[in-house]
């Protein structure tokens, strides 16, 4: 059987508001990929940033694969991510005004087995907009309850 790889990046959500989404390839090595199908990846602290005209992929946490040997990948090296120029230059364009960053959304592997990694450009919430968000979900979560009864 085959399992549906999609690993996604919880606190994203809820520590910013997605303006627009994207989504990259990512260049990986042999160990990488396999522990991704292995579901052994972290979030947390990652960001994208522009070096050298190139979109980076930086902080995320891809663990060792258990079958590697010495020629094992380090777990928190910084990824190129693929896109299109025209999709750069319009990222690069919206990066430039305050406040905005970029960072993943999303990883999953497509029907064709590449690792497919879905990036938004954002704007941090601020805490009224967190309080929020939650008093929503715990609205919906008694109506569910209720509609249940």
């Amino acid at each position: 059987m085959k399992k549906e790889i999609n690993i996604r990046n919880k606190k994203a959500s809820f520590n910013y508001e997605f303006i627009d989404k994207y989504t990259a390839g990512i260049v990986l090595t042999g160990t990488e990929i396999k522990a991704i199908r292995e579901s052994k990846v972290s979030f947390t602290d990652s960001y994208c940033r522009f070096i050298n005209k190139e979109l980076w992929l930086i902080g995320i946490h891809i663990s060792e694969y258990s079958y590697g040997s010495y020629n094992n990948h380090t777990p928190k090296r910084d990824r190129k991510l693929l896109l299109n120029k025209k999709e750069l230059q319009k990222i690069n364009k919206k990066i430039d005004e305050k406040g905005l960053t970029i960072v993943p959304v999303r990883l999953f592997i497509n029907n064709r087995g590449y690792a497919k990694i879905v990036i938004a450009v954002s704007r941090g919430k601020a805490k009224f907009d967190k309080r929020h968000d939650i008093k929503d979900r715990d609205n919906k979560r008694e109506l569910d309850r209720y509609m249940k009864k």
